[in-house]
């Protein structure tokens, strides 16, 4: 099957003819001679970025994802191709509304007008794994307008098999590329496959789109739509109606006047809030799946949806991160080698000085320029060759972290491009480290974990008995080990010199032997030569005797 799927692949490339889109300088050697069996296929009418689009919609729910990802990145790509990669945020071709009528009504097991007072056959919108319809329904004494999400029919199959031929990949590129083991290739895979499985289920995102919802509804900042619940499975989910603006869509906010300088500080805010405060970001930000309210456009809003993914980090990996952050924002590079080194990314025999210089030659442009004046793309290309060089090691539990900061760092370069992410984040990070390390922070550490040591103090003295019990037996334990350990030197030490003197006594025997059989001539024939052979014979019997 992973061989089929290959074959579908490369035979859509070349029908396709996505040979266009690669840039002349990548156009050498074997790749070269590649593109030139390609131009045996006929061209076709539609141009290079269109059939890149097409081609990733036929390839299936992971390749539309990875075309919604690269959309962001204008400054990687021409705006041709920028807006038809934008096509698959929320234009993907939808499947047939009397199929969506029928798996509705088999989840909510009654009829489409026992629930909604009216139902849109015809999506609103439709993605690469569900699509939506407009529809109302009465709840309470209030008709609402409402939005219903189902899950594309037989899509399980269709991500099971791609993410197979993932694993294949990803050990391929395991066996046969060096550098591909330490950035744990199929650990990567494996997350993903987690994420996109859990993308399926509806319940789950209704669960994370009401965690979200508690978490900002008193901000101002960022608004979640409700999910009513009751009327929801893990293949349909019933949320309110939102409007707003796609938060790329330029003309319409300047139209709006809409403050954007604002809007960009504002996401960067959230992002943050979201990741350190929060612990419970959302990780899949793409234009399409947030949207801007503009009704007071001095003041602009975000409204956020699709919550499927989403992400959070351990204590030591919030910790890690904002020392780095707060390292590179000073520019202090030593700092940020030894914490890479102190976390075990890059292993301990590194040259810290060595490997903080090279960290300032790809980071130092980062600073004191707008967005647009920043090549992230190459900065990532530095720094991977960086990675290679000092063995630094790919940390899988990141890498939804990271696939949130490329959506970020995309939209905040659409929005307003002058955005200084530096000037943003800095003084956020800097008094979240403050509320963390200092006094404030650590009482408000302790009233946290007060309820919970409250709770275990009447266990203590148990709990503190039975470690005394632990550390006596454990003291015993270690003095017959030290008792055995003696007896055992002792032995050894007997059985050596016993084998010392076992060795002599052999010596002497040979000794006895040689003198017998030795020839009696010159000064040696005066002497009578049992003498001297008993002698050492009897010693050799005695030693070995008394030392066997």
């Amino acid at each position: 099957m992973n061989f089929l799927r290959i074959i579908r692949i490369l035979s859509t490339f070349a029908r396709l003819r996505l040979d266009r889109n690669i840039p002349n300088e990548a156009r050498k050697g074997a790749v070269a001679t590649l593109l030139w069996i390609l131009k045996l296929f006929p061209e076709p009418q539609t141009s290079g970025p269109e059939s890149a689009r097409l081609a990733l919609e036929q390839l299936g729910p992971i390749f539309i994802k990875f075309g919604q990802i690269l959309s962001t990145r204008k400054d990687l790509f021409s705006d041709e191709m920028s807006q038809e990669l934008q096509k698959l945020q929320d234009q993907v071709p939808a499947f047939d509304g009397g199929t969506a009528v029928k798996i509705i009504e088999s989840e909510i097991r009654c009829p489409i007008p026992s629930l909604f007072t009216s139902f849109d056959s015809v999506p609103l919108a439709s993605a690469s794994l569900a699509q939506v319809h407009a529809a109302t329904m009465t709840i309470g004494p209030v008709e609402k307008e409402v939005v219903v999400k189902v899950i594309r029919p037989g899509i399980q199959k269709i991500i099971e098999r791609d993410i197979k031929l993932m694993y294949f990949c990803a050990k391929l590129l395991e066996k046969f590329w060096p550098d591909a083991r330490r950035l744990h290739p199929s650990a990567i895979v494996k997350d993903y496959e987690s994420v996109i499985l859990g993308e399926l289920d509806l319940k789950l995102e209704a669960n994370n789109s009401r965690r979200l919802r508690d978490n900002w509804s008193a901000s101002g900042k960022l608004f979640v739509p409700e999910v009513y619940e009751t009327c929801s499975t893990s293949r349909i989910m019933v949320m309110e109606r939102i409007y707003g603006v796609t938060a790329t869509d330029l003309p319409s906010l300047r139209d709006k006047n809409v403050d954007l300088k604002k809007l960009a500080h504002l996401g960067v805010e959230i992002f943050f809030s979201q990741v350190f405060e929060d612990n419970f970001f959302h990780a899949d930000m793409h234009p399409g799946n947030v949207f801007v309210d503009v009704t007071d456009p001095d003041n602009p809003t975000y409204i956020a949806l699709d919550c499927a993914i989403m992400g959070s980090l351990t204590e030591n990996d919030k910790d890690y991160l904002a020392r780095n952050l707060l390292a590179f924002f000073h520019r202090d590079y030593d700092e940020v080698a030894r914490l890479h080194v102190k976390s075990g990314w890059v292993p301990f025999d590194t040259d810290i000085n060595e490997f903080s210089e090279v960290i300032r030659r790809v980071c130092d442009p980062f600073f004191q320029k707008p967005i647009k004046d920043i090549s992230f793309g190459r900065v990532l290309l530095e720094l991977f060759d960086t990675a290679r060089r000092y063995n630094m090691e790919v940390q899988p539990q990141l890498v939804l972290l990271q696939k949130t900061l490329i959506n970020i760092e995309g939209m905040g370069r659409q929005i307003y491009p002058d955005l200084d992410l530096w000037e943003t984040a800095a003084p956020f990070m800097e008094r979240w480290m403050k509320d963390r390390i200092g006094v404030a922070g650590l009482i408000k550490r302790i009233s946290e974990k007060a309820p919970r040591w409250l709770d275990q103090l009447p266990e203590i003295p148990d709990l503190a008995y039975d470690a005394m019990v632990e550390i006596l037996d454990i003291a015993a334990q270690n003095r017959a080990q030290i008792a055995t350990l003696t007896e055992v030197k002792q032995a050894l030490q007997e059985q050596t010199r016993r084998a010392k003197y076992q060795r002599l006594g052999g010596l002497a025997l040979i000794g006895a032997i040689l003198s017998l059989v030795a020839p009696t001539t010159g000064y040696a024939a005066d002497i009578d030569p049992i003498v001297p052979g008993s002698v050492l014979g009897m010693l050799g019997i005695y030693w070995m005797y008394i030392h066997s």
